[in-house]
Formats: C-alpha cells, structure tokens, sequence
C-alpha cells in the first residue's frame, strides 16, 4: 500500500462531461442538516459525514417507473422516453472528437435501465484513479436522510488498476410518479478505503468475546476510562470524546507513522 505523502494524490477524479460537477468534499455537518448537538459534541457522526467527496448527478432529469417500465425525461426531450440505454446529451460526439481512434464509439452510456426491476444504472460524468493499494467506495449520503423514492447502492471500484466510468446503480422505490434527480443536490459519496482494509485476512481476523466474563482487565481499564470516569466528574461536559479527536486530529499524527 503506497505511504501517505502530500505529494501523492491519494484519489484523482477526471472529469469527462464538460458540464458534471467536480466532486466537492463531504461536510462534516451534513450539508448543515445535522442537530448542533451532534456537530458539537458527536464526532464519530462527524466524521463519517465528513469523510470522502460528494457526488452528483452531470445534469437535471426525472425517471418514472411504472412497475414494469422505466421512462425518462430532461430538458430538451419531447415527453417522457422509455429507458433502454441513453447517451448523455450530445456527449457521443465530443466524446469521439477528444479520444484515440481506438476508442471512439465507446463513449459510457448516460443511464441504463438494468435487468432487475426498477434498477437504473447512472453515469456521474466522472472517471477516477487511486493510488496504488487503495480504492474507492461508492455509497449513498452518510448521515443524510435518504430519498423515499430512490436507494443507491454501494460499491467498491479499485481504482487504482480499473481505469473506467464511475458508476452508481439507483434502485426506484417508488412507482408512478415522477422522481427527479438535481446536479445541484449530492447524490453519492466517495470515500477512500485501503484495499487490505476489506481482505479476507482482515475481516478473518476479528474475534468475539462470549460473555462479560471474557472481558480482559486491560478492556475494563479502558472502560473505566473512557466511560467511569467522566461521568464521576461533576464538571464533565459532553463531548470529551470529540474535542480529543480533534486534538488528535490538529496534532497531525498519522496513524500509518513511526512517531
């Protein structure tokens, strides 16, 4: 896995529709819609919504799905379209001006309505690269409220030796009624994950405990610490466990380091 280095760009996004937005940093106050409570005092809600970029749809359109068809529609179409496979707007052309002769004709398609019922599959506009030994998950908003009418799935593009179209397949939840997807509201998250993070040797490693009896001395030290301790002190205030992650944070110590 390559070391941490800010001369290295840990994620390189590419964008090829001219008109996508470039992915924007997730905001560890959700966009703004978490309780102040919770961006005081809870920085593991924090975190994870601030953690990886925010996606977007490359433009404005509305898919309906009537349970056994999905039609679409955006500015510039006549009515609403059945959905096989559409090209973005324009896109095929600009696509074969700007590519090697060997690629022209491959242009990723827009949206995609797949096998399974009411599953779409939607192009960002973007391609991607990591550095080695890293990928990128996919997934929907963290901490955000969900579309009712819309779940994305979740994926994980090892993008440091898969060099393509970042996708997101978009399960509909909802039929009959138009559902509408805005390139100014974020859609996905992209978050850097290390590929040995989610190996079979990792994830055969993790052990459980049976029973509180199991629980080391060293485990209900750290209880005592973390949970005892500042519940007998009558000056505590909320929050502790965040300020010292953000003082660990500020201290710059990383964790793959020697110091």
């Amino acid at each position: 896995m390559a070391a941490l280095s800010a001369a290295i760009p840990f994620v390189t996004f590419h964008r090829m529709i001219d008109t996508a937005r470039l992915p924007e940093r997730a905001d560890r106050s959700a966009g703004g819609s978490l309780p102040i409570r919770a961006v005081r005092h809870c920085d593991a809600v924090t975190s994870a919504a601030g953690f990886g970029w925010h996606l977007h749809a490359p433009m404005d359109f509305d898919l309906i799905w009537d349970g056994a068809q999905i039609w679409w529609h955006c500015a510039g179409l006549e009515g609403w379209m059945p959905l096989g496979s559409a090209q973005f707007p324009h896109f095929a052309s600009r696509f074969d001006a700007a590519v090697p002769e060997e690629i022209r004709g491959y242009s990723p398609p827009f949206l995609t309505a797949l096998q399974e019922p009411g599953v779409v599959q939607m192009w960002t506009g973007l391609a991607a690269r990591t550095a080695p030994g890293w990928s990128l998950l996919l997934r929907p908003l963290a901490n955000l409220p969900r579309h009712p009418a819309y779940e994305p799935f979740e994926g994980m593009v090892e993008a440091d030796h898969w060099f393509g179209p970042l996708f997101t397949n978009i399960r509909l939840t909802r039929t009959g009624m138009p559902i509408s997807f805005r390139r100014s509201e974020p859609l996905l998250q992209a978050q850097p994950v290390p590929q040995i993070a989610y190996s079979d040797a990792v994830l055969a490693s993790a052990t459980s405990t049976t029973d509180l009896e199991a629980m080391s001395a060293a485990d209900w030290a750290d209880y005592h610490r973390s949970i005892v301790v500042p519940n007998q002190n009558e000056n505590h205030r909320p929050g502790a466990y965040a300020a010292e992650a953000r003082k660990r944070r500020k201290s710059g110590r990383c964790p793959f380091g020697h110091g």
